[in-house]
């Protein structure tokens, strides 16, 4: 059989009809299941058969809502999780144990940081941070210990992108387990496993929902690695609600189209604040003034639905702008249908030190813009009169 185009993946995988012949996947409803004997319920925990036994461990829309991403990133097996955050920390502790070592990306999202920075070391587990802008020292900052490696691209706030292909060759030179934050980019923009890498994570909460509605996260992978993060949840309980699955399943047939308009109105709005006077810089991964364009270009179909800029003025005028807004959402979210405006420096990234912020370019002007589906020429003229 001819191999399907993603956009037909997204909308045709789905969990078998029932009896009632239903058109669309009804909601499973259910904390657990009923077997047909007692040997049948000895064979489903003794994982001699498949079925299910409970919504922590599977469930029809969770299990619908996994076979879908794992498809369209080309992994062969996942997890669900009831957040973004919760499929990173149950990656990271699946993967590691006490004395590893990570080595990870500097730009990262900011409760990711206070993972690897508060919470790991607790369990004698360490990290160190590699300089995006310098990837020739990535190799001499490699351990003995170091077991794992963490990237995400594009990164959350700055859009700093990490050559993907670079990356999985390092990791896989030393051995190293090579994990991808995806969330901004979406399997639709980018996949991470033709370059090697082992684990991709999503925020579904963001664009895969794409409607502000509902919280999850999702893991996929190499069976290798995903067998240990698939026992590390069943056990730990981190599970993604049947409703929420649903959600998200459905929200991906639509995926790709919402993530093009997404893309088009970011573009245009990144050309706008590009040339306007009072924008001190623009970043966008498509934008012709970003400096790993070539980059961009080699590993994503499209630069994606985030941009940000810095506005003449520092953080009085950032907020002068965020309050002028008449449209706009002010929320720390992104990957809605409506567009958001975001204070990286005060709200998202507020628990890192002014240095680590300046680190990774988080200046007191920095503004995140998550371009929504409105028409284009509505965001513009809200950006445009706050910014006048």
């Amino acid at each position: 059989m001819k191999e399907r185009k993603f956009e037909t993946d997204a909308i045709r995988i789905q969990t078998p009809t029932t009896g009632e012949r239903e058109h669309s996947t009804p909601l499973y409803m259910t904390s657990s299941f009923v077997f047909e004997s007692a040997e049948q319920a000895r064979a489903l925990f003794a994982n001699e058969i498949e079925g299910n036994v409970y919504s922590r461990y599977s469930n029809p829309n969770t299990d619908e809502f996994i076979e879908k991403i794992c498809r369209l990133e080309g992994a062969s097996s996942g997890v669900a999780t009831a957040s973004g955050m919760a499929g990173i920390f149950s990656s990271l502790a699946a993967l590691l144990q006490q004395g590893d070592h990570i080595l990870a990306s500097r730009s990262l999202f900011g409760s990711t940081h206070q993972i690897l920075s508060q919470i790991l070391p607790r369990w004698g587990i360490t990290f160190t941070y590699a300089d995006i802008n310098d990837p020739g020292s990535w190799e001499s900052l490699i351990q003995d210990n170091t077991k794992l490696l963490f990237l995400e691209t594009p990164s959350n706030p700055g859009l700093d992108l990490i050559d993907l292909e670079w990356a999985g060759e390092l990791a896989r030179a030393h051995e190293l387990i090579y994990v991808v934050d995806n969330c901004f980019a979406t399997p639709y923009l980018q996949r991470p496993m033709e370059y090697g890498t082992d684990v991709i994570m999503h925020s579904a909460t963001k664009f895969i929902d794409g409607q502000g509605r509902a919280i999850g996260g999702v893991i996929v992978g190499k069976d290798e690695y995903m067998d240990e993060i698939a026992f590390f949840n069943r056990h730990t309980g981190p599970a993604l609600s049947p409703f929420n699955a649903w959600l998200f399943s459905k929200s991906l047939e639509t995926l790709p189209v919402r993530m093009d308009r997404h893309c088009d109105n970011a573009e245009k709005l990144a050309d706008f604040l590009g040339e306007h006077k009072q924008v001190k810089r623009v970043k966008y991964p498509f934008h012709k003034d970003h400096p790993q364009l070539e980059l961009a270009r080699k590993q994503m179909k499209r630069g994606g639905g985030v941009v940000c800029f810095e506005i003449k003025g520092g953080y009085e005028r950032a907020k002068s702008f965020i309050d002028k807004t008449t449209m706009l959402s002010r929320s720390a979210n992104l990957g809605d249908s409506r567009t958001i405006v975001t204070h990286p420096a005060s709200t998202t990234h507020s628990k890192l030190s002014e240095e680590e912020r300046q680190q990774v370019g988080i200046t007191p002007g920095l503004i995140r813009i998550a371009a929504g589906l409105e028409a284009v020429e509505d965001i513009l003229d809200d950006v445009e009169q706050a910014l006048n």
